[in-house]
């Protein structure tokens, strides 16, 4: 069970879909079965910009947020070149996924990026490969890597389950206890989306945030549904103080109605508690 002491921090985001600065809802993104599939092309966009991504880098470097999310949504050269220019503008700021394997990590690496974020690579046929996971492990090292754990409820059996392919396939992992003990020692943290909820704005899996704070040994962010600053307040306290939240389409800079720069003020706040506390 988790006992650490720490400041709860808001973790930012930078999702690219072709090329461009967005937010979806995750679970209507797929890859198409052939050219010109809607389904592949048009997800569900919250909000879409032509601001670039390293104006979002910038504005999280000036304000010191670490740690925040720059995701590939699309495989193409816009999408690449838009991820890893964000990362060189906030070198050390921002961890990479969408994509990522043992081939392309060193490059998001040596971009600037701090982790890369792995999911559906260490992933076959719905199951954890394990041979794939020590793979990339050997790849990056476990101080660099990021395993997204990204679930579902499966009402069969209430258990949160991983799911890969973007969120469109489900595995047999389930995320509990014993999953996070073990898959803790390959990795420096973990990503988690609640993709019930993602990119909704319907409020937080609070089960699943108690989950996470309940039995996560190392660093874990979850993401999904935040809309609100007390919204942040219950996930710091249903997660037991150790577990950090993203928040994306929420944010007046996405095209929402929470001021950014109060859930900065909110994140500092929670550093200077830590200080005070000591």
């Amino acid at each position: 069970m988790s006992t650490v002491s720490r400041a709860v921090r808001f973790r930012p985001c930078i999702d690219i879909h072709n090329g461009k600065v967005k937010q979806i809802v995750g679970s209507t993104l797929r890859d198409g079965t052939r050219p010109g599939d809607a389904a592949s092309e048009t997800p569900a966009t919250n909000f879409e910009t032509e601001i670039p991504s390293t104006a979002y880098a910038e504005m999280y470097k000036r304000d010191g947020i670490y740690g925040g999310h720059a995701i590939l949504l699309s495989k193409d050269e816009a999408t690449t070149r838009a991820a890893m220019e964000a990362t060189r503008a906030f070198p050390g700021g921002l961890q990479i996924g969408g994509g990522v394997n043992p081939s392309n990590a060193k490059q998001f690496l040596d971009a600037g990026a701090s982790h890369v974020i792995v999911t559906s690579y260490v992933f076959r046929d719905g199951m954890l490969n394990e041979d794939a996971l020590s793979e990339m492990v050997r790849a990056v090292g476990p101080d660099k890597l990021v395993l997204d754990l990204s679930c579902r409820l499966d009402a069969s059996d209430g258990q949160y389950k991983v799911v890969t392919d973007r969120w469109q396939k489900w595995t047999d992992l389930a995320v509990d206890s014993a999953t996070l003990e073990r898959l803790a020692k390959c990795c420096d943290e973990f990503l988690v989306h609640g993709v019930d909820v993602e990119g909704m704005k319907l409020g937080i899996d609070l089960k699943l945030v108690e989950l996470l704070g309940a039995f996560c040994p190392i660093p874990v962010t979850y993401a999904g549904g935040a809309r609100s600053l007390e919204d942040l307040e219950l996930v710091k306290a249903s997660g037991r103080g150790v577990v950090d939240i993203t928040v994306g389409s929420a944010l007046d800079c996405f095209g929402g109605a929470l001021k950014y720069d109060d859930v900065v003020a909110w994140h500092n706040a929670q550093k200077e508690l830590v200080v005070e506390q000591k």
